[in-house]
């Protein structure tokens, strides 16, 4: 969903509630009668009286001091708060969310300060955005969570995450609701806000990473001596024990695990609280039950003194599944940082130059408009601005796809990821960071990037009923054994929680799909989203532009007709013209001598004349060149050989040459296209070129001529594309300029080197490396995803049905199934990890450009 839309609401706050404004009141009388959200197993349990507000427990102290069920003062104050508002009904979403949405602790206030939204938040329109990490985020039911919870709120339009890397697009009105209260509620779900500042949410990550592994060391010191209390009693069954040693030993391992359930196990039970808060199936519910039922039964074994205790197999199920998902959160990361190629095509430094010019290296995040930077040979430009000094020139293929240096002097225009060429420059800086050229494209290839999959979202609904299925299957076998082994009945319900665990199955999809953008990535393929990859596993109609996508785009020399001597006067002529012509003849003869030339002119739509070395030279087309021939000269008129452009060449009055001009076809399109078309694709060529011109590309590339149309205006191909929609996939395939609206249209729309910010602007792929040796890359790529994210959902249901039935049969108990959990989830990651989706080829892996 994007962050700029919104559900439909059924009421609006009132803009300024008095807990929004300022501290809040003292407690309030006692509240409204009836109002009670006491559970019935809560009730039946211990009839503990729970928190009006929050829903929590009312502490017993809590209770001595006011009779009123409030868990602190509060909840109280906000209860008493919301029903003078009259705002009542909150409490029915209350339930329903099942959590208080005043942030307690942490008020997260330098989120309402002007200089972090200066920083960090931009305005569309009414609605205020902005981008924060999350903590605690390890699988993509966290996804579900987390976008639908806070909807709840009054003014939040809009949420979205991207899991992988733990960052949150949030949407909201200002004027109805603060960000601070959206990142209290998020933490009150489990979920730690932070700002996000790159560098900073890295080290947050790190840090992160630090708590988990002191979970898992806790988890595994405390498992080892449990395992060692535990051998101790499996010897005392073969060669006999006394009993006060074996009461000792079963208190040793209850005290043991006690800790191991409250500190490293705390993370399965937090999942799992925020998941009935919410009313939502996150995967950690079954293992939290899992491991409550095995601690239960621990706890009244040991202390009646009959039966088996089991706690040594809890001790080893936090351990394993901690260490499971900690080497699966580590391959996920290293499949992601593919995708992170993006950030390094802009410099992370750059040379400033301070008074008395003092040059200074400063972080690129440090720059302001108005700097002026050094940027030497070989420098990539780190913010768009003018030249101040220097002359140059540039390279811009990464945003333009066009190898051809582009000369720089005072005045002109740089712009972010160019690099310098020629020799040292100095730029004033104007737009830096995401308001630079670069920093709006990768910004749009990034969001781009967190749109899921159609597949993605049926595997996310597909995790949900999962855990529905899993939690009534382990009723069904608890039922089934109670009546035929009591002792065994609470061990395959354990087994069955933990190795049906639907972590593979949520990871299937959108971990193949990251992967898969981020191999793309270093292809020189910009994939936006995971649904452009699976409309391209199938074939459809492709519609391809002809003038810079089959075509080089450029005007070339195609055929001469002449003497050798009559070039050089050519050059002479043509270097003082900046007509495709004459480009065309200066990059066809690059190293002959040219003489000067005076005595131009030139006439616009004929050609160009002068004298060279002493002789009248004329350029230019026939009819031009023919009006300016002597008298007895009287030339055939041929025609053009291919549709090409011809140019005549006269020398003091005679016809001397002849010169055919078109624009080539790409090496590879013949035998790219014929790839598709065997692959299935219907090809089609559209161009608003002549349609004679049309006809003979056509040719070239064997197609017939039914397939192809000429003077086609941009209106004629967004035409084109909604009459070609049918079964199977549309795909416009363009340079972005004007087939930008037939692009946008397309189901997929494609764009091809040359015409990079505006194909990103609307395309769903962009092509940066030349030729359409990608596209075929690409419809190949994404096949292979497909066939990915198939197998991966096939082994994540044969694994979750064998395990199922192994544990409802009592063939593994729940030890096994800890350490067979995590195997499947372990598989999952690895064959997406490995599969060989895009191949990077030498010259795309770094630059995302065109290969030198």
């Amino acid at each position: 969903m994007s962050v700029t839309e919104a559900p439909a609401r059924r009421g609006k706050a009132p803009r300024g509630p008095a807990w929004a404004a300022g501290p809040l009141p003292a407690p309030a009388a006692t509240p409204t009668p009836g109002a009670r959200q006491e559970t019935p197993e809560a009730g039946a349990a211990n009839r503990e009286p729970l928190c009006l507000h929050c829903g929590l427990p009312v502490p017993a102290a809590a209770r001595a001091e006011d009779e009123t069920p409030f868990c602190c003062s509060g909840c109280a104050t906000a209860y008493a708060v919301i029903l003078e508002c009259g705002l009542g009904r909150y409490y029915r979403l209350a339930e329903r969310r099942g959590a208080a949405v005043v942030p307690q602790g942490r008020s997260y206030e330098e989120f309402d300060h002007p200089a972090f939204h200066g920083l960090y938040v931009h305005h569309r329109g009414e609605l205020a955005e902005t981008e924060l990490y999350l903590e605690g985020i390890h699988c993509s039911s966290c996804v579900w969570l987390i976008e639908r919870a806070p909807l709840s709120l009054p003014g939040v339009a809009g949420i979205e995450l991207d899991w992988t890397r733990g960052r949150v697009r949030i949407a909201w009105d200002d004027a109805q609701t603060r960000l601070s209260r959206i990142a209290g509620f998020l933490g009150l779900l489990g979920y730690r806000a932070h700002p996000f500042r790159g560098g900073k949410a890295d080290a947050r990550r790190r840090a992160e990473d630090r708590a988990m592994i002191a979970r898992i060391g806790v988890a595994a010191a405390i498992a080892v001596n449990v395992m060692l209390a535990a051998f101790a009693l499996y010897c005392g069954w073969f060669g006999g024990m006394e009993p006060v040693y074996r009461e000792y030993f079963r208190w040793v391992s209850l005290l043991l695990v006690t800790p191991a359930l409250l500190f490293p196990g705390q993370v399965f039970f937090r999942g799992a609280w925020a998941a009935l808060r919410t009313r939502t199936l996150h995967m950690d519910l079954p293992i939290a039950i899992a491991l409550a039922a095995g601690y239960a039964r621990g706890v009244v074994n040991t202390i009646t003194g009959r039966g088996p205790i089991y706690l040594d197999g809890v001790a080893m199920l936090i351990f394993l599944l901690l260490l499971g998902r900690a080497l699966q959160l580590r391959a996920q990361r290293a499949a992601t940082d593919s995708a992170e190629l993006l950030y390094s095509l802009s410099p992370s430094t750059a040379r400033v130059v301070e008074p008395e010019d003092r040059v200074r290296e400063r972080p690129a995040e440090a720059l302001l408009p108005g700097m002026v930077l050094e940027v030497r040979v070989g420098d990539t430009v780190a913010a768009d601005g003018v030249a101040a000094r220097g002359e140059s020139e540039v390279d811009t293929s990464l945003l333009t796809g066009e190898t051809r240096l582009r000369a720089v002097g005072p005045g002109d225009p740089v712009f972010a990821g160019s690099v310098n060429r020629g020799s040292t420059l100095y730029v004033r800086v104007e737009q830096t960071g995401e308001a630079s050229r670069l920093g709006r494209i990768l910004a749009q290839v990034e969001a781009g990037a967190r749109r899921r999959a159609p597949l993605v979202r049926v595997a996310d609904r597909m995790a949900g009923a999962f855990v529905a299925v899993v939690l009534m299957l382990a009723a069904v076998t608890a039922w089934w054994w109670l009546g035929r082994d009591p002792s065994a009945a609470l061990d395959r319900a354990i087994a069955l929680l933990i190795v049906t665990c639907p972590c593979a199955l949520a990871l299937a999809t959108p971990l193949a799909v990251t992967v898969a953008i981020g191999r793309a990535a270093r292809a020189g393929i910009l994939v936006k989203g995971g649904d452009a990859l699976e409309r391209l596993a199938r074939p459809g109609r492709l519609i391809l532009d002809k003038t810079g996508t089959v075509t080089e785009g450029r005007v070339s020399l195609a055929a001469w007709c002449g003497s050798e001597q009559v070039k050089p006067l050519v050059l002479a002529l043509e270097r003082h013209s900046g007509h495709p012509i004459a480009h065309g003849f200066t990059e066809a003869w690059p190293a002959l001598a040219v003489p000067p030339a005076g005595d131009l002119a030139y006439t616009m739509g004929g050609g160009l004349e002068g004298r060279v070395a002493g002789q009248r030279v004329v350029v230019g087309s026939p009819a031009f060149v023919k009006a300016r021939l002597a008298a007895t000269e009287d030339p055939a008129v041929e025609g053009r050989p291919g549709a090409l452009t011809p140019v005549w060449v006269a020398v003091d009055g005679r016809l001397e040459a002849r010169a055919w001009f078109g624009d080539p076809v790409r090496a590879d399109a013949a035998a790219a296209l014929g790839a598709l078309a065997r692959r299935g694709w219907q090809l089609s060529l559209l161009s608003g070129d002549d349609p004679a011109v049309v006809r003979d590309v056509a040719r070239r590339i064997r197609l017939p001529d039914r397939r192809c149309r000429g003077a086609a205006s941009p209106e004629d191909k967004l035409r084109a594309i909604e009459a070609a929609r049918g079964p199977g996939a549309t795909v416009m395939v363009g340079d972005g300029v004007n087939d930008a609206a037939a692009i946008a249209r397309a189901d997929v729309g494609i764009g091809v080197s040359g015409g990079a910010e505006a194909c990103l602007a609307v395309a769903d792929v962009f092509l940066a490396r030349p030729g359409l040796t990608p596209l075929v890359e690409l419809v190949t790529g994404a096949e292979r995803t497909l066939r990915v994210i198939r197998r991966n959902i096939a082994w994540s249901l044969v694994y979750n049905l064998a395990g199922a039935a192994l544990a409802m049969t009592g063939v593994i108990n729940p030890l096994i199934a800890a350490v067979l959990m995590p195997a499947s989830s372990l598989t999952v990651v690895l064959a997406s990890w490995s599969a060989r989706t895009f191949e990077t080829r030498a010259g795309s892996g770094t630059t995302l450009g065109p290969p030198r």
